[in-house]
């Protein structure tokens, strides 16, 4: 990093943020976060961001509002201080799957957050692997949505580097793309879909396989995992149509409850995400998972928005396996 550029991290995953500063060779700017009795926040920088170009890094993971109400205040903090741009490395961004009307009078509540994030000052905004791609076109200052497919399919060829009897599994047929691109990183095996359809009760079912699982190691690929019923409908679907092993790759590791009582059962083989979220420990426990980190792709773009650089080759070269978190 040059000297006119300043990194800092608030709330949302201090541990990355940390990863991404080391990687950059520099260290995290002081910022100051307090909550008064009345739960209101207050965020401000410590030293001087007059003509700096800043970085924040802060996914608005749970507990989504306060992380977002931070980021929010502490921008308006630097527009205030003179920082001559702020750029906002968001990995996960809250909110996304809001991206439409569902249903009459539903909000489009990803639309509201891009909406909110500019007019408090973002100039750009770095994501990984966004709900849907078109959400860069709610905002209206700049969006480079990132992949991490490249590092997960990585990961995957460290724990199994023979690959012939693979298949990529979509889980619905709006990741079938996802799916794809994974299968070509894996050196383009076959791929699989999970027809699937939501009763009334909300709750997920399998209608049929698109594609043949029959004594193949099946690897799902999501973007997260949320509570991860859908999933563990979909890997169970899948060994009764006589898959061999099932595992699953997933950006990002939301893993709200009851997501822990499912993946205990063991039904996924391995379990391959990223440090986007911050990760309980219980969950680090889980036999299978793995954890790959995105510091050295983030770091990578940090750096290439520093020098006015292209970042679509950024994902291409962090693809590999020494960006594994290992259990320790």
């Amino acid at each position: 990093m040059n000297e006119n550029a300043v990194l800092f991290s608030l709330s949302g995953n201090p541990e990355l943020a940390q990863n991404i500063a080391e990687k950059l060779g520099t260290k995290l700017a002081d910022v100051s976060i307090r909550r008064f009795p009345s739960g209101e926040t207050i965020v401000e920088p410590i030293n001087t961001v007059r003509g700096k170009q800043v970085f924040i890094i802060q996914p608005t993971c749970p507990p989504v509002n306060d992380n977002l109400m931070e980021v929010l205040i502490f921008v308006d903090a630097l527009r205030r201080a003179s920082a001559s741009e702020i750029n906002l490395i968001c990995p996960y961004y809250g909110y996304a799957r809001q991206d439409r009307k569902a249903k009459p009078r539903q909000p489009i509540t990803a639309a509201l957050v891009a909406h909110l994030l500019t007019t408090a000052g973002v100039d750009r905004v770095v994501t990984v692997n966004l709900h849907a791609s078109q959400i860069q076109g709610f905002f209206s200052c700049l969006v480079d949505d990132l992949t991490a497919v490249p590092l997960l399919g990585s990961a995957v060829l460290a724990q199994k580097p023979d690959l012939k009897n693979t298949v990529v599994v979509s889980p619905d047929h709006g990741g079938v793309n996802r799916a794809r691109d994974l299968a070509v990183t894996l050196g383009n095996c076959p791929i699989a879909i999970i027809d699937k359809r939501r009763k009334a009760s909300l709750e997920p079912e399998v209608m049929e396989i698109i594609g043949s699982v029959a004594g193949k190691d099946c690897i799902m690929i999501d973007d997260m995992i949320d509570t991860g019923r859908s999933a563990c409908v979909g890997a169970k679907a899948l060994k009764a149509a006589g898959a061999k092993s099932v595992s699953i790759a997933a950006v990002h590791p939301t893993f709200s409850d009851p997501c822990y009582d499912y993946l205990s059962e063991g039904i996924f083989d391995n379990i391959v995400v990223t440090d986007s979220i911050p990760l309980q420990q219980r969950f680090l426990d889980l036999k299978g998972l793995r954890v790959v980190s995105l510091a050295s792709m983030l770091a990578e773009c940090i750096q290439r928005i520093i020098k006015n650089a292209p970042l679509s080759t950024v994902y291409e070269a962090y693809g590999k396996p020494e960006n594994i978190k290992r259990k320790k």
